[in-house]
C-alpha cells in the first residue's frame, strides 16, 4: 500500500494513526459527552432536558458549516496552515463551553467548537487524496476509520472517568489536549502534501465553477445523497442512544461500558472493508451492507424485537445497535472515496462541499428525530430502516449511472 508519491517520507502506519486522530476529534467531540448528559440537564437545563441532546447537533451544526469553508482554504493556503487555524477555533469554542453557565451559551460554544473540528476533518480527506487514488485511498480511508470507529468505544468511559474526578466541564479540558496534541504532531512529521503551484486561487469565480463541476456529476450526486442519509442514521442513534439506554432500558449506569463493547466490536468493521474493498469495489459493499440494515432494522421493528422482556429484548437491541455502528464502518469510508475520486483536481474544495452538504442536512434529518423521542426504540428503528431503504435504492441507481458511464466512455474511446 504505497502512496502515489514514492518520495514521502511519512511511513503509512504513521499516517493512518495521525490521519485518524485528526478524523477522531469528531467521534471524541461527540461520544465523550454522552456520559455528561444528565449532568448537564441537572446544571444548564433542569427545567427543558429534551433539549440537551441539541449539544451534539449543534456541534455536528458547526461542523458542517465550517465543512463550506476549510476545503477552499486549504486549496489556496495549504493543508497544514487550516489545520492549524481550525485547531485554534476548535479550542476557543472549547474554552467557552467549559465557561458556559446557561444552555444557550453552551449550544453556541458547541457551534464553534465545530466550526474548528471543520478544519482537522476535511482537510484530513484532502491530505489522503492528494497522496492516494482509488481503491488503495479506499484502503487508506478504512483504517482511519476502523480508528475513528473505535473511538467510541472509550470516549463514554473517559468522559465518565472524567466526571468522576471533576466534572462534566473537565471533558472541555480533555478536548483542549487532544487537538493541541495532535496539531503539534501534525506539524512536527507531516509535511505539506499541497504545493505551493498547486494551490487555487481563494476567488469566488473559481469556487462557483468548482461547485458546478462537483454537482454536476451524477456519481458524485448520489454519493453525497447516501452519505448524507449514512450520517443521518449515525447522528439519530448517537442522539438518542444514552436516552434509550436510560429511560427504555434502565441501564444508564452501565451505557460506558455497554457503548464501549457496542464499539469495540464495530471497530473491525473498517478492516472488513480494507480488506474487500479492492476486490469488491466500493459501491457494492455499500450497497450489501444498506441490504442487510434494511433485513436487521425490519426484523426489530416488525418483530418487536427489541419490546420483548428483559434481558432478551435488551440483548436485541445491542445486537442491532452494533449493526448500525459496523454499518458506518463499512459505508462512510466508502461513499467519500467515491464522492473524491473524480475529484482529484480540487480535492480540497470537492472535500468541503461534500462534507458539509452531507453533515448540514443529515444534522437537520437528525435533529427532529431526536427531539420526538418519548421513551420507545420503536421511533429509532423505524426512522433507520427508512434511511436505510432510500439509501438503497440510491445505490441501486448509482449502479446503473456507473455502467452508463462506462459504456459511453468505451464509446468515445
Amino acid at each position: 500500500m504505497q502512496s502515489d508519491r514514492p518520495d514521502f517520507p511519512m511511513g503509512n502506519a504513521e499516517f493512518v494513526a495521525l490521519i485518524a486522530m485528526l478524523f477522531a476529534t469528531i467521534a471524541f467531540s461527540t461520544d465523550a459527552m454522552l456520559p455528561a448528559l444528565p449532568q448537564i440537564v441537572a446544571d444548564l437545563a433542569p427545567s427543558t432536558p429534551e433539549r440537551v441532546p441539541l449539544i451534539l447537533t449543534a456541534f455536528i451544526f458547526g461542523l458542517g458549516l465550517g465543512t463550506f469553508f476549510t476545503g477552499p482554504l486549504s486549496d489556496a493556503y495549504g493543508r497544514k496552515n487550516i489545520v492549524y487555524w481550525g485547531a485554534a477555533l476548535y479550542i476557543a469554542g472549547t474554552v467557552l463551553a467549559w465557561a458556559s453557565q446557561s444552555l444557550e451559551v453552551m449550544l453556541a460554544a458547541r457551534v464553534v467548537q465545530g466550526l474548528g473540528a471543520a478544519g482537522p476533518r476535511i482537510v484530513s480527506l484532502a491530505i489522503i487524496r492528494d497522496l492516494y487514488s482509488g481503491r488503495q485511498m479506499a484502503k487508506i480511508m478504512s483504517f482511519a476509520m476502523m480508528v475513528f470507529v473505535l473511538v467510541p468505544a472509550f470516549a463514554p468511559a473517559m468522559g465518565a472517568v472524567i466526571i468522576s474526578f471533576s466534572s462534566w466541564r473537565g471533558i472541555f479540558v480533555s478536548f483542549v489536549i487532544f487537538s493541541a496534541i495532535s496539531a503539534l504532531w501534525m506539524r512536527v512529521r507531516l509535511p505539506e502534501t499541497l504545493a505551493v503551484e498547486d494551490r487555487r486561487p481563494l476567488q469566488i469565480g473559481l469556487l462557483w465553477k468548482s461547485v458546478i463541476e462537483i454537482f454536476s456529476n451524477p456519481l458524485v450526486r448520489l454519493s453525497i445523497a447516501v452519505q448524507t442519509l449514512a450520517m443521518s442514521i449515525l447522528f439519530a442513534t448517537l442522539m438518542l442512544v444514552q436516552p434509550i439506554f436510560d429511560q427504555v432500558y434502565d441501564r444508564a449506569d452501565s451505557f460506558p461500558f455497554w457503548f464501549g463493547v457496542i464499539a469495540f466490536i464495530s471497530g473491525g468493521s473498517s478492516l472488513i472493508n480494507a480488506l474487500l474493498v479492492v476486490r469488491l469495489g466500493m459501491q457494492r459493499i455499500v450497497t450489501l451492507t444498506l441490504g442487510a440494515q434494511i433485513i436487521l432494522s425490519g426484523a426489530m421493528l416488525f418483530g418487536g424485537l427489541g419490546d420483548l422482556p428483559e434481558p432478551i429484548g435488551f440483548g436485541f437491541y445491542i445486537i442491532w445497535q452494533v449493526s448500525l455502528f459496523f454499518q458506518a464502518g463499512l459505508v462512510l469510508g466508502n461513499l467519500s472515496a467515491l464522492a473524491m475520486e473524480p475529484m482529484g483536481h480540487i480535492a480540497g474544495m470537492a472535500a468541503s462541499v461534500i462534507g458539509a452538504v452531507s453533515t448540514v442536512l443529515a444534522a437537520l434529518i437528525a435533529s427532529p428525530i431526536g427531539l420526538m423521542f418519548e421513551g420507545k426504540v420503536d421511533l429509532l428503528v423505524t426512522s433507520v430502516l427508512a434511511l436505510a431503504a432510500v439509501g438503497f435504492v440510491l445505490m441501486l441507481r448509482m449502479g446503473h449511472v456507473a455502467k452508463r458511464h462506462l459504456a459511453v466512455h468505451e464509446t468515445s474511446a
